[in-house]
């Protein structure tokens, strides 16, 4: 297990929780900056250290560590973070396996938690965790409504083996059912294989009109490539998770024209100006771009930037039932996520409450195509 602290940054001081003031506002990062995803964990790395030295007017500490993509590594973090250095928020992680296996350690610990991967928790089990991802269910409505437009009639199902192509599964089949598009074949693949030429074929020979692939990163190139070399002429579509230049740099030409939802800070500029979220979505831009350049922007790299802002709202409100650092401020903190309101992030607008830990409407997802190498909103 290996700590990663960010130092000499403009904008957040990194220190050990236990050698925090009690006022301090201590963060638990964990994301993946190695491994299979990551290129989701990276940028968020980045954005990381772009936070200021400060929030809601208290100090803030920051402790980010590397999942690795794995689970247990997330698991072993997270006990950490909650555990002896007494962290007031966890946040991550953007792979969704690990952001499910820390929901346990965020409930058991009593430490809220902001997940950066739509996590899908049984119910009565997200107490103590909030996503700032889009539900699939409300990603995969764009979905159909564009798969509607476009005279879809049947499509077909690639997606990861894990708890992320589950839930896309057990999500999406019903609404493209109930929009009488025909589903199936249903063909899985793990996130660590580099060949789905078998499901490819099957895919290909049973010949929907359109194929979802619900992959993340640079991992959702490979099977549209696949797909393509097998002969698939139809129209495929992404999840958000794919809403990465990545798709592009690695898929190259295979994946031209290919449809991906997104949420709607990456295409923030080409955002109609009554689009709530498009001064917010440019502001994440500006700054993350004038760090990292033109171009760099990043799904998850703005939920980074989300993350801010309801910790803004929800730390003055805690802060007048407990100190940080404390298990009293802990519960009010999360008490305070479910209070906070309607609020603008670069994302969509949100409203955590106590019904509903996800918090976006069906209007949030935003459609693009990939247009010479380009994201471009359709």
């Amino acid at each position: 297990m290996q700590r990663f602290q960010i130092k000499a940054l403009v904008a957040a001081t990194l220190v050990a929780a236990s050698g925090a003031a009690l006022a301090d506002i201590t963060i638990g990062v964990v994301a993946p900056l190695t491994g299979p995803a990551s290129g989701l964990g990276i940028p968020v790395g980045n954005q990381v250290k772009l936070w200021p030295k400060t929030l809601a007017g208290e100090k803030l500490n920051v402790i980010l560590m590397d999942d690795a993509s794995d689970p247990t590594q997330g698991v072993q973090h997270a006990k950490k973070l909650t555990a002896a250095d007494k962290v007031d928020v966890l946040m991550g992680s953007v792979a969704t396996p690990v952001a499910a296996a820390m929901a346990q350690v965020a409930e058991e610990s009593g430490t809220p938690q902001i997940a950066w991967a739509p996590v899908a928790v049984p119910a009565g089990k997200d107490k103590w965790l909030f996503r700032l991802p889009q539900s699939n269910n409300v990603m995969g409505y764009a979905v159909i409504e564009h798969m509607k437009k476009q005279g879809i009639k049947s499509v077909g199902f690639l997606g990861y083996s894990d708890a992320y192509g589950e839930t896309w599964l057990n999500d999406f089949k019903p609404q493209a059912e109930k929009a009488g598009i025909k589903f199936g074949p249903v063909e899985r693949f793990a996130r660590a294989d580099t060949s789905v030429t078998g499901q490819a074929l099957k895919l290909v020979s049973a010949n929907p009109d359109a194929i979802l692939v619900v992959a993340s990163g640079s991992g959702a190139a490979m099977p549209e490539m696949a797909l393509r070399e097998r002969g698939f002429k139809g129209k495929v579509y992404q999840t958000h998770a794919a809403a990465t230049r990545d798709l592009m740099r690695v898929g190259g030409k295979a994946v031209e024209g290919t449809f991906v939802v997104s949420g709607p800070a990456v295409l923030a500029e080409q955002l109609p100006d009554s689009h709530p979220s498009k001064p917010e979505a440019i502001k994440f831009v500006q700054q993350y771009e004038k760090a990292y350049g033109p171009g760099s922007r990043n799904q998850f790299a703005g939920h980074a930037w989300d993350s801010l802002i309801v910790m803004e709202k929800a730390v003055p409100l805690a802060l007048k039932k407990a100190k940080p650092g404390t298990p009293e401020f802990r519960a009010a903190l999360r008490d305070a996520f479910e209070a906070i309101g309607r609020t603008v992030v670069s994302h969509g607008v949100l409203n955590w409450t106590t019904a509903d830990h996800w918090g976006y409407t069906n209007d949030t997802g935003v459609m693009m195509k990939v247009t010479n190498g380009e994201f471009k909103v359709e």
